[in-house]
């Protein structure tokens, strides 16, 4: 499987606050952006898929509806996790 528990781990440690705290927007952010990234790669050679591309593009709704919680929550954060990330040009 491409999402194994250590990828997780070392996931919510490098952008959440800690290995175990799975439940902060930040680590939930990155962890949905890697999710993306793998989708989009398997919809680059299998253009067909089509329960893949509506689960990226529910994916992609889950990501926008934790950064706009993030920008009103707290924006230093929602710039730090988007500069991090590289989101944004």
């Amino acid at each position: 499987m491409y999402l194994d528990q250590k990828e997780k781990e070392k996931i919510f440690k490098k952008h959440g606050k800690s290995a175990t705290d799975t439940g902060s927007a930040e680590g939930q952010i990155a962890l949905f952006t890697h999710r993306i990234a793998h989708l989009t790669e398997h919809l680059k050679t299998n253009r067909k898929d089509y329960n893949t591309e509506r689960s990226l593009v529910m994916l992609v709704g889950k990501r926008r509806s934790l950064l706009d919680y993030l920008t009103k929550k707290d924006v230093l954060r929602y710039r730090a996790i988007v500069k991090e990330l590289g989101l944004r040009k």
